[in-house]
């Protein structure tokens, strides 16, 4: 596969205002044609954030409602129709949602907040043939992905392509820690095909305000000050690990993105406002606690669990 030149949009940004917020997103936004250039009138958009939990507000470790707001407000403008969609590992997304402060955002906006694992879509190639991903993320006429900078326990780093795992239904996530999760490298092969064949039309990132140390949840808020954005999800994640100064060897998903030939080299990559050595963070912290990626459950509750696995 031969890789094309792509763009990465990454701009300062330090407030969720709304206001600061809407002229942020326009500016980071300008390189890839605006949304216009994404959405056209009377497409059906589905806007995934990462809504991991309602539970821990302060510790930062989900996409802010504001981003989610303001990307919403802009796809209405150019005459597309937003939805929310995610399917945490715990809970409903409405659920989260609610908790997290998304419903006044909701309601306000009329943007609807969709279980994405009522339906399910299975892929039928590659060496991962039943991805078995959510059909109301696959039928959607475009997909934003709005994923946080966080670290994250078992993969090191959760970005664009991690968060798109949240397009598989949540017991059929279950299965794959279990039925693969012994082996990283290939847990993160999935990841990858999981984000290739859904090819989210952008991904934005939140990088205002971080999540470092044990992510996804057990971290501590980082301020960053930046917001990221690109077609190509592999490439964003590239520019972000170069921001938090980490060896990109370190992350599963970018090393397994490199085998597969989707990840594109850093120098290939169009930087239009800022490069990410304009961004630099010197002392992001990593994980201390690992996690294993099958939870290091013992045999006799693998057998257990399996079948309930219904597909």
């Amino acid at each position: 596969m031969e890789i094309q030149p792509t763009t990465v949009s990454l701009i300062r940004a330090s407030s969720y205002d709304s206001c600061s917020l809407d002229l942020a997103l326009d500016n980071l936004l300008q390189p890839l044609g605006g949304m216009a250039a994404i959405v056209k009138p009377g497409d059906r958009v589905l806007l995934k954030p990462n809504l991991l939990t309602g539970s821990r507000l302060g510790k930062e470790c989900i996409t802010r409602p504001e981003i989610v707001a303001a990307v919403a407000r802009m796809v209405k403008s150019v005459g597309g129709h937003p939805f929310l969609g995610d399917s945490p590992t715990f809970k409903t997304a409405k659920g989260v949602a609610k908790t997290a402060g998304y419903l006044p955002l909701a309601e306000e906006l009329d943007l609807p907040i969709v279980e994405l694992h009522r339906h399910r879509y299975s892929t039928t190639s590659g060496e991962f043939s039943h991805l078995w991903l959510s059909k109301e993320a696959m039928d959607a006429d475009v997909v934003i992905n709005l994923p946080k900078v966080k670290s994250h326990s078992q993969l090191v780093l959760t970005l664009g392509v991690k968060n798109l795992f949240g397009c598989v239904p949540g017991n059929i996530k279950a299965w794959w820690h279990m039925e693969i999760g012994s082996d990283p490298d290939r847990f993160s092969k999935m990841l990858v095909e999981t984000a290739r064949t859904i090819d989210p039309d952008l991904t934005l990132i939140d990088g205002i305000i971080g999540h470092e140390g044990n992510g996804p949840s057990d971290g501590e808020p980082r301020f960053l000050g930046f917001l990221g954005a690109s077609r190509n999800v592999f490439s964003l994640d590239r520019a972000i690990v170069e921001i938090l100064k980490v060896e990109p060897t370190r992350i599963p998903t970018i090393v397994s993105a490199q085998q597969l030939g989707y990840s594109a080299d850093l120098n290939s990559i169009h930087f239009p406002h800022l490069h990410p050595d304009a961004l630099q963070v010197a002392d992001w912290q990593l994980p201390t606690n690992t996690i294993p990626l099958d939870f290091g459950l013992p045999n006799l509750v693998r057998s257990v669990l399996k079948p309930l696995m219904s597909f």
